[in-house]
């Protein structure tokens, strides 16, 4: 795909659902009594995985596609049958959650509670991903679960049954972890409860309190985040609506802040606390954006988001920061990289295991399109060119055109084609395939907003 520099990008963008909510909308509709209606549901790679692992397992699942009705609205309706927490039966083949992390995560929790046997695997991407710290507090909660490799990573091979609570301290802040040791708790004879270093993204806990399930916030005596739930209720089947991930948002909030003369309006994007660093950081880098329309959608809230050309300063990002913001930093080093004054990100190690070592390819991919970045061993330093870059006789863009490979990685991808709007010549960009793991209609919105 070559990515050409722009004059000016305008218009609008409806994003697709969120990934993290389709997949726990799916899982929680399967192991609940009756039917659960998803509007909005992410017509995704990674999500269309959990839904075949579910199938595999005995739910029926009905997807409407409403692209068959209207040519304009790409959202799908999902139709999940329950069968309750105890329905579902022992697939006759492996589960194969493709590359989705979030569904052998999630997935391994319920299965830890099944009375049967259950192997799951991914493909080569997600086999090298660390499985390690779901395998300890499920081993410790008294599922059998191994790997059948040296270094517990896919594939899984899960025998279910009785379990009982634990208080487990993550030593990540990770919301695949938590949520895949609450999910077990569902199983308990005893509460769980779940500490982690710094809060991650909540999506679980909203939905699984929306379904009927029993749990409580509560700090540590260090003041660390947790989560206890209570075993022993019934899930019952929602309605709801799945809002715009702001993961995927990101892209057009970078492309409209960057890219010369633009204004781009984003629709219907959910900006829950734990998910919304990326909007803190556009305005810590003096970014114009505006969030109007704020309401909720069941438990979430959405905003209709305005952004405009800006020019940025540099900024530092870590800590408590980074959970909010872990999927958007390939694109946050993108604005980097443009704005006036380093910027240091630091704390962010969880990188390295994602679908690539994505701290690795941000520094040899930046400096490969000109870019002055220093990689450490949680972070990077990057020296936006800023102005200076602007000044140039002849020369409009921030970076060198080239050809980036993005191992992958769909939000790496994502985040260099962005690079290409304001680059001084075409960047080309690389099976390009992998955006369908979140956003599979990517490259078509963004060519109707160029001007």
């Amino acid at each position: 795909m070559k990515i050409e520099p722009v004059r000016a990008l305008r218009g609008s963008v409806t994003v697709p659902g969120d990934k993290s909510i389709s997949h726990r909308a799916i899982m929680l509709g399967a192991i609940s009594e009756g039917d659960t209606r998803i509007e909005g549901f992410l017509r995704s790679a990674d999500c269309l995985a959990t839904i075949d692992c579910m199938r595999r397992l005995g739910v029926m699942i009905d997807v409407i596609d409403r692209n068959e009705y209207d040519p304009e609205d790409t959202s799908s309706v999902v139709i999940v049958r329950g069968k309750g927490l105890h329905g579902l039966r022992e697939p006759r083949q492996t589960l194969d959650a493709m590359n989705s992390g979030t569904t052998v995560r999630l997935l391994s929790g319920i299965l830890a509670g099944q009375p049967f046997t259950t192997q799951i695997t991914g493909d080569r991407s997600l086999k090298k991903r660390p499985m390690k710290r779901i395998i300890q507090p499920l081993s410790e909660m008294g599922c059998r679960i191994s790997s059948q490799t040296a270094t517990d990573t896919l594939p899984l091979t899960i025998t279910g049954g009785e379990l009982h609570g634990i208080q487990y301290r993550s030593a990540v802040a990770s919301a695949q972890v938590k949520s895949c040791v609450l999910l077990a708790g569902l199983y308990a004879q005893e509460p769980t409860y779940y500490i982690e270093p710094a809060l991650s993204r909540n999506h679980t806990e909203l939905m699984l309190s929306a379904f009927g399930a029993n749990l409580k916030t509560k700090t540590d005596r260090e003041g660390r985040p947790g989560v206890i739930i209570y075993p022993g209720t019934i899930l019952r089947g929602q309605s709801l609506t799945v809002p715009g991930d702001i993961s995927s948002a990101a892209y057009f909030i970078a492309a409209g802040l960057l890219a010369p003369h633009s204004e781009i309006t984003l629709y219907n994007v959910g900006i829950n606390e734990t998910r919304d660093g990326i909007l803190r950081v556009v305005r810590a880098m003096g970014g114009s954006l505006r969030a109007v329309n704020v309401r909720m959608e069941g438990r979430e809230p959405v905003a209709d988001l305005i952004v405009r050309s800006s020019s940025l300063t540099g900024t530092t990002i870590g800590g408590s920061l980074i959970p909010p913001l872990i999927d958007e930093l390939p694109i946050i080093a993108v604005m980097a990289a443009c704005a006036e004054g380093d910027t240091v990100i630091r704390d962010a190690g969880e990188l390295r295991v994602k679908e690539s070592d994505r701290l690795k390819a941000i520094v040899e991919n930046l400096t490969a399109l000109g870019v002055t970045v220093r990689e450490t061993e949680t972070g990077m330093v990057i020296e936006g060119k800023g102005v200076k870059a602007r000044r140039r006789p002849g020369r409009m863009g921030i970076f060198k055109g080239g050809v980036i490979d993005p191992l992958d990685d769909h939000r790496l991808a994502m985040a260099f084609s962005v690079a290409g709007l304001v680059a001084d010549d075409p960047i080309t960009i690389t099976n390009t395939d992998c955006v369908g793991i979140s956003y599979p209609d990517f490259y078509e919105d963004l060519a109707a907003l160029t001007v």
